[in-house]
C-alpha cells in the first residue's frame, strides 16, 4: 500500500474546496429560477452524508465512463464498504457514537457510488455481506483493521483516522485521472466527507491527549486538514428543476455544461 503523496495535491484540493464566495446568484432561464443546493449534509460533529436526491439532480449529461474511471469507482466502492463494515464492528465493540454515526455515513457514501454506477449501467452494483470481500487483499486489510481497532478505544480512533486518510489518498489520486464531471462530483464530495471524518477522529484522539501520526498522507497535509473547519462543500445547479425537465442523470440528464456549481 502507498504511504505518501505529493503535498501539492491535497493542498490544491483543500484550497479549492474551502474557497468562499459571498453569494451565488440565481440564474434565470425562460423566466424560471434555476435552483442551487448542496449535496452534503454535515453534522456539528463532522459526520458527512450525501443527499441522494440532490446528487441525482446535480448529475449532468456526459459521455460514457471509461475503463479507468470504472476501475476507480469499483475500488472506491470497496473502500467505502470497508470503512462502513469496520466502523460497524467497532461501534458494537466500544459503544461510541462516532463509529455508529460514521458507519451510517459510509453506507450512504457507498450508495452514492452505486447510484453513479447504475446511472451508467455499470454491471457491478452489488454490495457483498458485511465483513466479506471478494478481493483477498481487501479482506486481509479488513481483518487487520478490526483486530487493531478492537485492542482499545484509543486504537479504535487511530484505526478510524487511518481509514479516512487512506480514503483521502485514494480519492485524491482518482480525481487526478478522471475528466467525467459526474465522477468528479461524487469523488469531490466523498473526499470532503473523508476529511470531515478525519477531523472528527482527530478530535477524539486530541481529547484523550493522543497525537496521531499519518501513514498515507504526509504530516503537512494532515495538519492542514485537522486544523481547518468542517467542510460544507459547493452549491450545485439542480438540473431538472427548471420547467419540470428530466432528473439530470448521466447521459440522459438535462445538464448545463460549464456552469454547474457555485461555491458556498
Amino acid at each position: 500500500m502507498k504511504t505518501n503523496m505529493k503535498s501539492i495535491t491535497i493542498i490544491s484540493l483543500m484550497a479549492a474546496s474551502l474557497l468562499v464566495v459571498s453569494s451565488c446568484q440565481k440564474d434565470e432561464m425562460n423566466d424560471d429560477n434555476v435552483q442551487y443546493a448542496s449535496v452534503l449534509n454535515v453534522s456539528d460533529e463532522g459526520t458527512t452524508s450525501i443527499i441522494d436526491a440532490n446528487l441525482k439532480l446535480a448529475f449532468i449529461e456526459t459521455s460514457e465512463i471509461i475503463d479507468s474511471e470504472l476501475i476507480s469507482l469499483l475500488k472506491m466502492k470497496e473502500e467505502e464498504k470497508l470503512a462502513r463494515d469496520v466502523y460497524s464492528v467497532l461501534s458494537q465493540k466500544w459503544g461510541s457514537a462516532i463509529f455508529s454515526n460514521i458507519s451510517a455515513a459510509e453506507n450512504n457514501h457507498l450508495n452514492a457510488i452505486v447510484l453513479l454506477l447504475a446511472t451508467y449501467s455499470a454491471a457491478d452494483t452489488t454490495i457483498g455481506e458485511p465483513g466479506v470481500f471478494a478481493n483477498d487483499e481487501v479482506q486481509t486489510l479488513y481483518d487487520e483493521l478490526v483486530s487493531n481497532g478492537s485492542l482499545s478505544v484509543e486504537d479504535a480512533y487511530r484505526t478510524g483516522a487511518l481509514i479516512e486518510e487512506m480514503d483521502i489518498y485514494d480519492l485524491s489520486e482518482a480525481l487526478n485521472t478522471t475528466t467525467n464531471e459526474n465522477v468528479i462530483i461524487v469523488f469531490e464530495n466523498l473526499l470532503k466527507g473523508s476529511r470531515n471524518h478525519l477531523r472528527a477522529f482527530n478530535r477524539q484522539l486530541t481529547t484523550l491527549g493522543l497525537v496521531y501520526t499519518p501513514v498515507y498522507i504526509n504530516q503537512t497535509d494532515y495538519d492542514l486538514i485537522v486544523n481547518s473547519s468542517m467542510e460544507k462543500g459547493k452549491q450545485y445547479r439542480m438540473n431538472g428543476q427548471s420547467k419540470g425537465k428530466g432528473q439530470g442523470k448521466g447521459r440522459k440528464g438535462q445538464g448545463n455544461s460549464g456552469n454547474g456549481t457555485c461555491n458556498n
